[in-house]
């Protein structure tokens, strides 16, 4: 068992989603290699020893596999808030199931982040990386209605997107500056979101040099 899956899955599904990962990361990484256009499905089933049927019974398409990085890594974001203790303040549970499943990874690599910008910013992945957006989006507020009992569909929908937001923030604002850490820079985003944003709305005295930076698209 991987450190990625939590204790009580049956045998059979554990092994169902390492071969799913293992797919996936040989997707992503021979699209980085040798680009999107230059791999087959047949190629990703080969790199991980199946056949393109076993590759066709977990994605419909090689975009997907490659972009399945975003949703399986928030499949761990769902499994450590529903793991969260009971009667814990849901804010506190939210943020700490997102940065237990970002300290797993540890701090982004720059190069690598620069690569993997460059490939997803390719045309034919746009629409499955979207899609993939979407999917985390919609498995983070399902996640966040069934901690909270069943609360209103619409908040816990806005709590999902805020979050995904405050990681794009914290990542954009990481990869265009230098020695700023990313995990520190997250977990104060989500802190002011818990919190209603009271360094904004406080009343507290901006910056001399406001900062400008484009907050562009998600990175990953």
């Amino acid at each position: 068992m991987t450190s990625l899956d939590p204790p009580n899955l049956s045998l059979r599904e554990r092994k169902k989603r390492e071969a799913r990962r293992a797919l996936a990361q040989a997707a992503l990484r021979l699209a980085l290699d040798r680009g999107l256009e230059n791999v087959r499905v047949e190629d990703i089933a080969t790199e991980v020893g199946v056949s393109p049927r076993t590759f066709n019974n977990y994605f419909s398409s090689k975009e997907q596999a490659v972009c399945s990085m975003v949703v399986d890594r928030h499949e761990g974001m769902r499994e450590a808030l529903l793991a969260r203790p009971e009667g814990e303040p849901l804010w506190e549970s939210v943020k700490q199931a997102v940065v237990e499943q970002y300290s797993r990874e540890g701090e982004p690599d720059r190069a690598y982040v620069t690569r993997l910008r460059e490939l997803m910013g390719q045309l034919m992945l746009r629409g499955e990386f979207l899609n993939a957006h979407a999917a985390v989006e919609r498995v983070l507020a399902e996640t966040i209605a069934k901690r909270a009992g069943g609360a209103d569909h619409l908040l816990c929908r806005l709590m999902a997107s805020s979050v995904e937001s405050a990681v794009r923030v914290a990542f954009v604002n990481w990869f265009m500056s230098e020695g700023e850490p990313f995990l520190p820079t997250l977990e104060r985003l989500l802190d002011e979101l818990a919190t209603g944003m009271p360094t904004l709305t406080g009343g507290t005295t901006p910056k001399t040099e406001p900062d400008t930076t484009t907050l562009g698209e998600p990175l990953c």
